[in-house]
């Protein structure tokens, strides 16, 4: 490699450079933090990712190939990156009283984040199934630590064990894939996989090698089969570290995805009627499983499910419009998931945990405001109009109807019809019973800002979704 060109890949690279370089800074600062002076780490982990975020709209202008075609920072790259530091600055921000009140508030708990945040955005920009390895592999074992945070609660510790193990065989799938799609093309670079096979596109071992690919990644966003892990972690971890789980990483895994079933190799392989088989299954689980769940963090994890269910319908349907509604659908889940998860971390306060669904039962009649907003996330995770959940799963099924997937679209339809029930439950509990006790909210300045945006998000996107659907498609690769 010339210096030209290092200097290209470092320069296509700084925004994950500033990121590790600010976690390393943070670590050691941390030791010089006394306690009880943890808020300075939240600021500081919070300027790091703004300065991030400002390299990346830098270098948003034209596509720049680095590290010898591994690693590429586009438009479709620097959407991705967005939607992450929105997602990691409001996780810092809900962690600012949370942190205290579970005692995690140390400086590895923000550098696993950053940490975390580095391999997701290695993840958006890889072009080569090697460096996909190696982000996704960064941030999976950032998460894996922070699940297990909570050191004195079993269940925390069960979930982090679960999601090693479980993690740890998909992770060996998706190698297996790596391997024999090296051995069949001779390169693991996913422009230079489909010009390398000369014969069928449709041989047995190149099917076998995409299915193994396909299993390794839908690991990652919760799809089924490989789901069993989404409930019983999003249950034992932290709170505010769930609510990170349920979109940042989830989003990457999509961004992948989107990558590698963009390949000429893939879509010759005709593998959409295994993702459509997988999406159809996947949502039809995690919205009936839901319907008969009392935790509030469980539920929310089969939503998360039944979501990433009807994010792989788009993904099914392919084309500028298909990636371009997943990657509209994936900002407006990160702002109404986080938004709900905000009201269930704020409800953790002294002995009161928020995590059962009968805790919020006459919720509206003492602090209307802020049952006005779980409205809001609910009504829009429901999908019900003119909130931005609406508009989300609109235009997947406007992708799946102009592709001709008419049947797709309307077995989404109804899958959303069951799932907005287990939503509407916890709506009639908030308005429709009477207390059961006092509710005192654990409201902070950092908390209300983070709720506000969210609310603001939710909202905006609902009034004007032309707009940020443009600005999807824009992104999108070949839109």
């Amino acid at each position: 490699m010339t210096a030209a060109a290092l200097f290209q890949s470092i320069l296509a690279s700084l925004p994950e450079i500033v990121v590790v370089t600010g976690a390393c800074i943070l670590l050691i600062l941390g030791q010089l933090v006394r306690k009880g002076q943890q808020h300075f780490l939240v600021w500081a982990s919070v300027a790091v990712v703004l300065i991030a975020a400002l390299g990346t709209l830098m270098l948003a202008g034209e596509v720049r190939p680095a590290y010898s075609g591994m690693f590429v920072a586009d438009r479709f790259a620097v959407f991705f990156k967005v939607v992450f530091y929105l997602v990691t600055v409001l996780t810092f921000l809900l962690s600012r009283k949370y942190a205290e009140i579970e005692g995690i508030g140390s400086s590895e708990y923000f550098v696993l984040l950053l940490l975390a945040l580095s391999g997701m955005m290695i993840m958006a920009s890889a072009t080569d199934l090697l460096s996909i390895y190696v982000g996704l592999e960064l941030t999976v074992l950032c998460t894996y630590v922070l699940t297990g945070f909570l050191r004195q609660q079993q269940r925390s510790n069960e979930a982090a064990l679960k999601y090693v193990i479980l993690g740890g065989v998909s992770t060996g799938i998706f190698l297996y894939g790596v391997s024999l799609i090296y051995g069949l093309t001779g390169t693991t670079q996913l422009d230079r996989m489909a010009a390398a096979v000369t014969g069928d596109p449709l041989d047995p071992g190149l099917l076998l090698a995409v299915v193994f690919i396909v299993a390794g990644l839908v690991f990652k966003v919760g799809a089924v089969p490989f789901h069993m892990w989404v409930p019983d972690v999003y249950e034992g971890a932290p709170t505010t570290i769930t609510a990170f789980m349920s979109v940042g990483p989830k989003a990457a895994g999509f961004a992948v995805i989107l990558r590698v079933f963009l390949n000429p190799l893939v879509a010759a392989s005709n593998v959409w009627i295994i993702v459509a088989v997988i999406a159809a299954v996947t949502m039809a689980l995690g919205s009936f499983v839901a319907l008969v769940q009392d935790n509030f963090k469980r539920l929310l994890a089969y939503s998360s499910i039944a979501h990433a269910g009807f994010a792989m319908f788009g993904v099914a349907a392919g084309g500028a419009d298909g990636v371009a509604s997943v990657m509209l659908y994936l900002l407006i889940y990160a702002f109404m998931n986080l938004g709900i998860f905000g009201i269930v971390i704020m409800m953790r306060n002294g002995d009161f945990s928020g995590e059962v669904i009968e805790n919020y039962a006459g919720f509206a009649k003492s602090h209307r405001g802020l049952a006005l907003l779980m409205l809001l996330y609910l009504f829009s995770l429901a999908g019900i109009p003119p909130t931005a959940g609406f508009f989300a799963k609109f235009y997947v099924l406007v992708a799946l109807v102009e592709r001709g997937f008419v049947m797709l679209a309307v077995i989404a339809v109804l899958l959303s019809a069951v799932a907005a029930y287990f939503y509407i439950r916890i709506v009639m509990v908030i308005y429709m019973r009477e207390p059961e006790g006092a509710f005192d909210p654990a409201l902070t300045p950092a908390l209300r800002a983070t709720l506000a945006f969210t609310a603001a998000g939710t909202i905006g996107i609902g009034l004007f979704p032309a707009w940020f659907l443009k600005l999807a498609q824009h992104a999108a690769i070949g839109g």
